[in-house]
């Protein structure tokens, strides 16, 4: 007898197609698995680094005695700092709480509302940090009405 061909050992030319377009589609769905993370890790990287320059300024802001209430300020960070991309801050320092009719030396908290931004490509991206500090009431802050709203 001799042996049938449906024996033979092998694959059709149709099964390696199928596979190898199986193949193809899961190496594909990878990579834009892969390159997705890469975009996501390299954007929490950025808002990492603006975090810790953040937390830098506004602990500079909360040291500087002198800083005017109600009276925005802002700046742009150096280049060195920022890793040569271009960034900057705005902050507004207010008295978020004092006594009822408090007068110049009382003790009051001030909170310093600071928001960071810098460029992403042409994408301008930032977050708001705030930070609180005690301190005492100032004339200029009573006669301003800076310290009159108390909560």
């Amino acid at each position: 007898m001799k042996p049938s061909r449906s024996k033979q050992r092998g694959f059709t030319l149709l099964e390696v197609l199928v596979a190898t377009t199986i193949m193809a589609i899961a190496v594909v769905g990878l990579l834009s698995a892969m390159s997705a993370s890469m975009r996501n890790a390299a954007r929490l990287t950025d808002y990492d680094h603006a975090a810790m320059i953040a937390r830098s300024k506004m602990d500079e802001l909360l040291a500087n005695p002198r800083l005017a209430k109600g009276q925005p300020i802002e700046g742009q960070f150096d280049a060195a700092v920022s890793l040569g991309t271009r960034s900057g801050w705005r902050a507004v320092l207010t008295t978020f709480e004092t006594q009822a009719q408090a007068q110049p030396g009382a003790a009051v908290i001030d909170r310093m509302e600071l928001e960071v931004w810098w460029m992403s490509g042409s994408t301008r991206r930032s977050f708001a940090l705030d930070g609180f500090r005690r301190s005492v009431l100032r004339q200029q802050d009573v006669i301003g009405g800076a310290g009159a709203a108390g909560r």
